[in-house]
């Protein structure tokens, strides 16, 4: 069976006011109805480059406690090497299909690696206007060529040389919010299994919608990961639910947005927020997104960190291998 792709469907309506119905979101749901129009918080930018460290850990921490996403800048990545990610990504995505389906996710596999279009199961059968592609970039030990892009030839150049990058980043970051716990530099790395833990890069495809006020690139969703790191391309997309709203998040080139995901909420037992956010589409261009996702190997447990737990604070949460709180929350199914 052939699956039909986001981006052809796009192709096909783009003389038209219409889209298909399964992308046409409840009014609940709606960006043009549900996203605030005053005067909108930001989202907090922490400078890694200031030397005052314990500033910047304090910013980490309370972006962390209050937001769950905050923007860094000056963070290590060079400006280069992010504009040569989104190169070979951006190409990819222009090959023709017969390219693109020669690393396409199996349609029998239990893993998401590959080119693909739906994710997750959506209560009401709604669909996202999104393709990605997702693979594994380290360790080394869990990385599967099969599905990274042959095309264009230096793909998996960058890609190894972006692994590196933002390996180094996320593991300051960890380290920062696991002081914040008042825990070593190293807990909630080794939380999320230390050297095992998986980077997972996926990129997001959103080409032009007739009816961007009525479809979503994404749905409402708080990530699977420990930690996500995302950049973005220039065109606007992503909003955060904060105060009972939806706020759209400002575009700074070079900056890499972090996201609180699933699994620090958990191992920090609350005290950081996993953050709610969501993507819209663009009438006349395409977005773009690459996030990798630093998470678990399949069979890590994950749960409150046992440092954190105390009679005043019991855990909130249960323990789950990492494998089984994924397929519960991908199959909507409950978690506690």
């Amino acid at each position: 069976m052939e699956i039909e792709r986001v981006q052809d469907i796009s192709s096909s309506s783009l003389h038209s006011e219409a889209i298909p119905l399964e992308f046409i979101r409840s009014e609940k749901e709606q960006p043009a109805i549900t996203t605030f129009r005053g005067p909108t918080p930001a989202i907090p930018v922490v400078d890694l480059s200031d030397p005052d460290e314990e500033s910047v850990a304090r910013a980490v921490v309370k972006a962390s406690e209050e937001w769950g996403i905050f923007q860094v800048v000056n963070h290590g990545i060079p400006t280069e090497l992010i504009k040569r990610l989104q190169e070979v990504g951006r190409t990819f995505f222009e090959l023709p299909s017969s390219e693109k389906e020669s690393v396409a996710k199996p349609v029998d596999a239990k893993d998401i690696e590959g080119y693909g279009t739906k994710l997750q199961k959506e209560v009401e059968g709604k669909k996202a206007w999104v393709d990605h592609l997702f693979h594994r970039i380290w360790p080394p030990s869990c990385v599967n060529y099969s599905f990274w892009p042959k095309n264009p030839p230096e793909y998996r150049e960058v890609n190894e040389e972006y692994a590196l990058h933002v390996k180094k980043l996320s593991e300051t970051l960890l380290g920062i919010l696991s002081e914040g716990l008042g825990l070593r530099r190293e807990a909630l790395g080794e939380g999320l299994g230390g050297e095992l833990a998986e980077y997972m890069m996926k990129i997001n495809y959103y080409p032009p919608c007739p009816r961007p006020d009525l479809a979503l690139g994404v749905p409402a969703h708080t990530d699977l990961s420990g930690i996500t790191l995302l950049v973005p391309n220039e065109v606007p997309g992503l909003q955060v639910f904060k105060d009972d709203h939806w706020f759209d998040a400002e575009y700074i080139p070079s900056a890499v947005i972090v996201h609180i995901g699933d699994q620090i909420l958990r191992l920090s037992n609350g005290r950081y927020k996993n953050v709610l956010h969501r993507t819209t589409v663009d009438k006349d261009r395409t977005r773009m997104s690459w996030p990798v996702f630093l998470e678990p190997h399949r069979e890590m447990i994950v749960g409150p960190l046992p440092e954190l737990i105390t009679d005043g604070n019991p855990p909130k949460y249960k323990p789950f291998a990492f494998k089984d709180y994924s397929y519960r929350k991908l199959n909507k199914l409950p978690l506690d």
